[in-house]
């Protein structure tokens, strides 16, 4: 007997509550007023402007920092995202997710980041059971126009059924 596929709006609904779960999880996120963007699989990082944020008040810019912080949390929310989707599909649980780790992270200084919004979309190189390499692109008004990117790679979280190391 087959299960009748559940309406369009329920699924979606579920993926938005399993999104905000994640990003309400982490603080920081909070804090910095990072926001995410879903469309199907695919995520957006979002930096709303704030004043909290300019490092040079002279030209004004974004600080170095908040740029790398958002670039780093775009990757990590993504590589998190694409762990709970695959659950998601399977129709596992996905609360209580544990976040990847940073092993290394190196950021591109493009362009000065203007005062406005900022948007980052991070793009998995490589992802195994144990470590992810993650491609991150930002930019403000025009995204062929980056002006920071960043690569990284991070250690990913093991389920609670796996084997320890040995």
């Amino acid at each position: 007997m087959s299960r009748k596929p559940e309406p369009v709006q329920v699924v979606k609904q579920r993926r938005d509550a399993a999104l905000q779960s994640l990003l309400q999880g982490v603080p920081y996120i909070q804090y910095m007023g990072f926001r995410f963007d879903r469309r199907g699989d695919e995520l957006t990082g979002i930096m709303p402007f704030q004043e909290m944020l300019i490092g040079n008040p002279m030209l004004p810019a974004l600080h170095g920092g908040a740029t790398s912080a958002f670039l780093e949390t775009t990757a990590i929310v993504e590589l998190s995202w694409m762990l709970m989707w695959t659950r998601m599909e399977a129709g596992e649980d996905v609360t209580n997710q544990r976040l990847p780790k940073t092993i290394d992270f190196t950021v591109d200084y493009l362009r000065s980041g203007l005062p406005r919004d900022a948007y980052a979309r991070a793009r998995i190189n490589r992802s195994g059971r144990r470590y992810a390499s993650v491609h991150v692109e930002a930019w403000q008004d025009n995204r062929s126009r980056l002006f920071a990117q960043a690569t990284g790679h991070f250690l990913m979280p093991q389920p609670p059924d796996a084997p320890p190391d040995g």
